[in-house]
């Protein structure tokens, strides 16, 4: 472990320990306070409390006294975990630590992931099915992009069985989480009674596995390499051109879309929906409409570039504005900001004595943009300004007195508008720090 912290660590790094108070952590705990003055580093712990275990407030008390005991800073997080999650407990649980673990601000965030850990993990993936990087399990070092600290695994060449060594020759305590025991759940029914049946037959599996998942790591960053070749030219920005895309072998075009969704930040599908986004991609018609669910994102095809996009919000009705400088559109997604201005936006006093809704399109809205122009309909208007079909469903728009008076991103009605030296209210949308739309991010007026 020590060659691990002299590789990754400098000195006077700022380190965080994700401990649980169970052998694994206990013992990576141990083992850094007595390197700590080798090679000095700022050492805390973090303990995540679930909440799911009668004996969660014994877990925490037993990891502040452990703490206190070698004058480590202890931060306890308590988390809600949803029991009925559809995902499952287990992964609601792994969700919240993975939240509170990327608020840590630190250099970095050890997690006491072992070898044995390693080998489990390698063989839960090739269960479900995964490729390289998949298969590539757990690397000792990963910067993830919604992490402020990077993640270490210092014990992940190290055996459970030289863990528990440690701790009993160095006479450690540690608590037991009796949900490890529940075979209910996959890893522990494989850790139970697939591995050492397994070691039984095959002596150091643990350890040809782990050594096969670093093998897949290999090919999992040559096929990174690859990707990054192919993206020049391919990717810009939130756009993946089809045309590069079509161009490829497909198992490259594959490699290439897996790539794209990396970078957008989005979690990988399956084998399944990511294969189906390909074909759509691919072989739809070219004026064809493509939208594929990928789960936590929606993946466009238009103009010949694909996009990936948050999904929409759910449904919800024109929210009222009542004078407020900002304004909250849920179906949108979207703030809207009032600013006064002079000759510029709509008219004020039709404003301030109107009734002025804000909320999405319905159809068949229609507006007159110039004075001497005919009323068009906002679906050709969003058509003309080439406003990509994800953001038409949820461009705000505000009504004054029942009539379409602005659409984001299109413009305002011309009867409606403030003449020059006019006192008026400029509409602007603007997509919240947290938005990942990525067909067009910022401001639209």
């Amino acid at each position: 472990m020590a060659g691990v912290l002299a590789r990754h660590v400098v000195p006077r790094a700022r380190l965080v320990l994700a401990l649980s108070g169970g052998l694994d952590s206990v013992v990576l705990l141990h083992a850094l306070v007595a390197l700590r003055d080798a090679h000095p580093f700022e050492l805390q712990a973090i303990h995540v409390h679930h909440g799911l275990s009668p004996h969660a407030d014994e877990w925490a008390d037993f990891c502040a006294q452990l703490c206190a005991s070698h004058a480590v800073q202890l931060s306890i997080d308590r988390v809600q975990v949803a029991r009925d999650d559809p995902a499952g407990i287990e992964a609601a649980a792994r969700r919240e630590r993975q939240r509170i673990f990327a608020g840590v601000a630190a250099d970095f965030l050890l997690t006491a992931h072992q070898q044995d850990d390693q080998a489990e993990t390698l063989v839960l993936q090739l269960l479900r099915g995964a490729g390289p990087k998949g298969l590539a399990a757990m690397p000792a070092l990963q910067r993830r992009h919604d992490w402020r600290a990077i993640q270490l695994r210092p014990l992940l060449d190290v055996a459970r069985a030289a863990i528990l060594d440690h701790a009993q020759a160095h006479d450690l305590a540690w608590v037991e989480d009796e949900s490890n025991r529940d075979p209910r759940y996959r890893r522990n029914a494989l850790r139970q009674q697939v591995m050492p049946l397994l070691s039984a037959h095959f002596p150091g599996s643990q350890a040809t596995l782990a050594r096969a998942a670093a093998l897949q790591a290999e090919a999992a960053g040559l096929l990174d390499d690859l990707a990054q070749l192919d993206a020049v030219g391919a990717i810009e920005g939130a756009r993946l051109d089809c045309a590069a895309l079509a161009r490829l072998s497909l198992p490259r075009a594959r490699n290439l879309l897996r790539h794209f969704i990396d970078l957008q930040g989005y979690p990988m599908p399956n084998a399944r929906i990511l294969g189906e986004a390909l074909h759509q991609l691919l072989e739809a018609r070219h004026d064809a409409r493509v939208c594929v669910n990928l789960r936590l994102a929606e993946l466009w095809r238009f103009r010949g570039g694909a996009y990936l996009v948050p999904p929409p919000p759910p449904p919800a009705p024109p929210v009222r504005w009542q004078g407020e400088p900002a304004l909250w559109v849920p179906d949108a997604g979207f703030h809207v900001r009032m600013e006064a201005a002079t000759g510029a936006g709509l008219k004020r006093s039709l404003l301030e004595t109107g009734v002025v809704m804000l909320g999405v399109r319905q159809g068949g809205e229609r507006m007159r943009l110039h004075a001497d122009g005919p009323h068009r309909s906002l679906k050709n208007l969003l058509q003309e300004h080439a406003v990509p079909p994800w953001r038409r469903a949820r461009l705000p728009l505000l009504w004054c007195d029942g009539r379409l008076a602005w659409a984001a991103g299109i413009g305002f009605d011309a009867d409606l508008s403030a003449a020059p030296g006019e006192p008026g209210l400029l509409p602007w949308a603007v997509e919240p720090p947290s938005g990942q739309d990525s067909g067009g991010r910022g401001v639209l007026s």
